[in-house]
């Protein structure tokens, strides 16, 4: 622009320079100032930091930045956003009769609900995909205008869209309601969109499936129909996303879990687990590895009550918080006016904090790491369970660590080595941190959260740079570090935990005496590393596809039998590793020796022994390991030693 307007804003650039134009400039129009391969790369703008539209108009002094395909979380939130409404105009131009209702971007794409008549099927599926590119190819506009709530709603209820009507009348006093454009359809819509449909790629977007959906999550209303799209970047990224899911069906934990005989679930149990005996091997194998671990880093295992009076969840703040969430147990107590309510532990930490408070402590027992493989129960919608992934009835493998705030650095670097150290032994090499900050609805004062906050960060930084913060996103009484690893498939998963918390000792009295005899409060820490052990224990399932690392294998070794004859050698056999500590097997069924060997290698047993006349005769077994080419013939006692060896816990070695 080679004129400036009499009004002006400034607009800083990344790169701190900043140039001058008339009030009301857009971002597309900065980007064709700057240059035109910017300006025809440009997806949406970032000002001030918050994602909008290229044709936003700017009223003020504004930091300014252009987004195009190489900001790839942005770039990609845009093409799945924008994918939605595409799909959702497709289906109104296939069957003009459907009416639409919400359609946002999720992990992994997207999804819309829709009002329609006939339910939607793989063939409607292809029909919309083919419909959707054609849409993408046409490089339509899209455009946006600012409307007021009368003229919303009057247009809406003349073109029979009751759901828009009804969510335009909830949009706040003040808020501004945006209609969206994407050719001659239009929406209700935050934003903000692409320029126009063609940069969408539409190569790489997929229809996945079709689910049943309540309007606005709420089961007394009208049930809709959903459907689940992904969208990416490039057709690599789709390719490679869609590989994935094939692979992850590979390793569902449920399909496992039921060929390897470890668990299963119920109607008369929703949510809980039954273990098996393969399972619980595992579990206890995993269970034992833990507590080890913690008492050698310093931690005092303890065991507190499942169900508690709801005084103490009222003076700890949870009542208020996750009522909804407590099984609640009401009880007549004898000569009592009213019922007694309980509740089964949704978490362990007030009752911690009642066994520390059971004595009065001085600052020489700080810190002080109280640990707990605590079973908790959470009330958790039916539709949201999902095999050991989300349950009803968990046991985590929670700590607690009293501490005085000069101890938070130290106690905070002690846990993410502790915690990484764990991560490796059980097969996951990276991990990522972030930080998460206070959240709107809290407990505890401005002046405690920024103490907290402050404190838990410099304890982080003293560890690494390499983190993220998560604004708003902390526990309700305190700032926290999760954890997310990354499993053999790429996928991420959230398990461990570390929160600062300075309100609950506040809430619940917890004391210690200082050096100069004054009575302070402790800091308390939250923590866990595997988090939910049913939900770990998926997660491994899934890691290891099955196929367990030796120690953690329900069943280590099958001696399995090439003739009659050496029945009751394979017991011997059996009995020599069973003496060494290991599960073991025998196979004695009148079967072929390569028919068992591939059965039980199918089955994932890490170790298979053959014996015949051959190894009764000499002593010996024909060592088969999973996964290796052939086998190899040792004396009993050196292939006993040998696979135990091999089974010892990563912590024993």
């Amino acid at each position: 622009m080679s004129e400036v307007a009499e009004a002006h804003v400034t607009i800083t650039l990344p790169d701190g320079a900043t140039r001058t134009y008339g009030t009301g400039v857009t971002g597309a129009e900065v980007a064709a100032d700057i240059s035109k391969s910017l300006a025809k790369a440009a997806l949406a703008c970032r000002i001030d930091g918050t994602l909008s539209d290229l044709s936003r108009r700017i009223e003020h002094d504004a930091e300014l930045s252009i987004v195009t395909a190489k900001d790839e979380a942005e770039a990609l939130e845009l093409i799945r956003h924008d994918c939605a409404h595409i799909m959702a105009r497709a289906v109104q131009e296939l069957w003009p009769a459907t009416k639409v209702t919400i359609g946002p971007v999720i992990d992994n794409g997207f999804y819309y609900d829709f009002d329609r008549d006939e339910p939607f099927t793989e063939d409607d599926l292809a029909a919309i995909e083919k419909r959707m590119r054609q849409i993408i190819e046409a490089r339509d506009p899209v455009k946006t205008e600012v409307w007021t709530r009368a003229d919303a709603i009057a247009h809406y209820e003349k073109t029979g869209e009751p759901f828009k009507v009804e969510l335009v009348e909830a949009i706040p006093e003040g808020q501004p309601i945006r209609m969206y454009w994407h050719g001659p359809w239009q929406d209700l819509c935050r934003g903000p969109h692409l320029v126009h449909t063609g940069q969408v790629p539409a190569d790489a977007f997929k229809l996945m499936s079709v689910a049943g959906a309540y309007w606005r999550g709420d089961s007394s209303r009208k049930q809709l129909q959903r459907i689940y799209g992904t969208a990416f970047r490039t057709r690599k990224d789709l390719e490679a996303y869609l590989h994935m899911l094939e692979e992850a069906a590979k390793r569902d934990h449920r399909r496992i879990g039921k060929q390897m005989d470890l668990f299963h679930l119920q109607e008369e149990a929703p949510g809980m687990i039954f273990w098996h005996p393969n399972g619980w091997a595992i579990y206890r194998a995993l269970e034992d590895y833990m507590r080890r671990r913690l008492t050698a880093a310093g931690y005092k295992e303890i065991k507190t009550p499942q169900v508690v009076d709801r005084k103490l969840w009222e003076a700890s703040g949870h009542w208020d918080k996750y009522r909804e969430n407590m099984f609640l147990a009401y009880v007549e107590e004898e000569h009592a006016k009213e019922k007694r309510i309980n509740a089964l532990k949704p978490m362990n930490c007030p009752c911690h904090v009642q066994i520390y408070n059971h004595s009065l402590k001085s600052y020489r027992d700080l810190p002080l790491r109280l640990a707990e493989f605590g079973s908790c129960h959470r009330y958790e919608p039916s539709g949201s369970m999902h095999g050991l992934m989300r349950v009803r009835g968990f046991t985590q493998d929670d700590a607690h660590i009293f501490c005085t705030e000069d101890q938070i650095e130290d106690e905070t670097a002690r846990f993410i080595e502790l915690l990484g150290s764990i991560y490796k032994d059980l097969g996951f090499d990276s991990f990522d941190i972030k930080f998460s900050t206070r959240p709107e609805q809290r407990v505890g004062s401005d002046e405690i959260w920024d103490k907290a906050e402050a404190a838990l960060e410099a304890a982080v930084r003293k560890v690494t740079n390499d983190y993220t913060v998560d604004p708003g996103e902390g526990a309700f009484y305190g700032p926290k570090l999760d954890f997310k690893l990354t499993d053999a498939i790429g996928r991420e998963w959230q398990c461990g935990t570390f929160q600062a918390d300075f309100n609950l000792p506040e809430r619940l009295d917890a004391e210690y005496v200082d050096a100069d005899g004054e009575r302070k409060r402790p800091v308390m820490m939250h923590r866990a590393i595997l988090g939910s052990f049913e939900r770990f224990m998926g997660i491994v399932i899934e890691n290891c596809a099955g196929r367990f690392p030796l120690w953690l294998a329900p069943v280590q070794a099958v001696v399995a039998t090439i003739v009659s004859d050496a029945d009751g050698y394979a017991e011997r056999v059996a009995a020599e590793l069973r003496a060494k500590g290991l599960r073991v097997e025998t196979d004695t069924r009148n079967e072929k020796i390569n028919y068992k060997v591939r059965e039980h290698s199918v089955a994932g047993v890490p170790v298979i022994l053959a014996v015949g006349r051959q190894e009764v005769e000499g002593e010996t077994v024909a060592v088969r390991r999973l996964g290796e080419q052939g086998q190899r013939v040792l004396p009993l006692a050196e292939a006993a030693a040998g696979i135990a060896a091999d089974a010892t816990p990563p912590d024993l070695r």
